[in-house]
């Protein structure tokens, strides 16, 4: 859902990853999930050809970006697969050469992110992360149930979650600088960065609406008990399609928020 919502924004962001590019290029897509970043490489690609290489530790999810990327690529681009763990140290090993290196949302969940960054640029080309931006907001100030400001006190109990998970993660080494500096430190130049807005207004699609209720379901599981009772109270409501406050049944959700994508290239 969260890919087709996101689509046509980052299509421009595609283009732009693509300007420059030489005729049939080989694109490694590292941590593909569905794949929905690669089908809008392989669409953009798709008269000139390309080598589609996409590469996730889950089997199932690897062969659905299969799937929809070889249905998007056309005749004159090819679509492989390298089921592997991100985190392996062996990765570096298994990855061909790219003239784009493609990330999205990937690195932060890795141990030692510079040393993730350092494998990544060792393969392209051009190396690309999406990591950051500014957060999603979808809901209005006052829902009409529980305290106001819901989604601020979600969004804050999400963000101790997540210094709480990298703190988690075995053998977690800190990155104290930003990603521009990540980059720098594993050699690469021409280091740039850019915003994608992603802007749904309200009322919105069906799909938006059926979205929400899936973050905002997500939302309440990671906080845990950094939300108050009261809270998930009001998020159970809130995702009950039998409930009379039931999100899905809204005229007035929206999405609106920011990734950030930074790039350099290998000298």
């Amino acid at each position: 859902m969260a890919e087709a919502l996101d689509a046509e924004p980052m299509r421009e962001a595609a283009r732009r990853l693509l300007k420059g590019m030489p005729d049939g290029p080989t694109i490694l897509d590292v941590g593909c999930g569905a794949g929905g970043m690669s089908v809008l490489f392989a669409e953009e690609l798709a008269s000139v050809g390309a080598k589609i290489v996409l590469v996730d530790a889950t089997e199932h999810l690897l062969a659905e970006a299969h799937r929809v990327v070889r249905a998007a690529a056309g005749d004159r681009a090819t679509v492989e697969t390298i089921h592997a763990d991100v985190a392996d140290d062996a990765l570096a090993a298994k990855l061909p050469p790219a003239d784009l290196v493609w990330a999205s949302r990937v690195v932060h969940h890795l141990p030692d992110q510079q040393a993730a960054i350092d494998t990544l640029a060792r393969a392209g080309g051009l190396v690309a992360i999406s990591e950051g931006g500014l957060d999603f907001n979808c809901l209005p100030w006052d829902l009409g149930i529980g305290r106001p400001g819901l989604e601020d006190r979600l969004l804050a109990a999400r963000g101790e979650w997540f210094a709480e998970m990298r703190a988690g993660i075995p053998g977690s080494v800190p990155m104290p600088y930003g990603w521009n500096v990540a980059l720098h430190q594993a050699g690469l130049t021409d280091i740039d960065s850019f915003g994608v807005l992603i802007h749904h207004p309200a009322p919105g699609p069906d799909l938006l609406r059926e979205f929400i209720v899936e973050r905002l379901t997500w939302l309440s599981e990671v906080a845990g008990d950094r939300l108050a009772d009261d809270d998930h109270e009001t998020v159970a409501a809130l995702v009950d399609p039998a409930n009379p406050a039931f999100l899905g049944a809204r005229q007035d959700l929206f999405l609106q928020g920011a990734k950030t994508i930074h790039c350099g290239r290998r000298s």
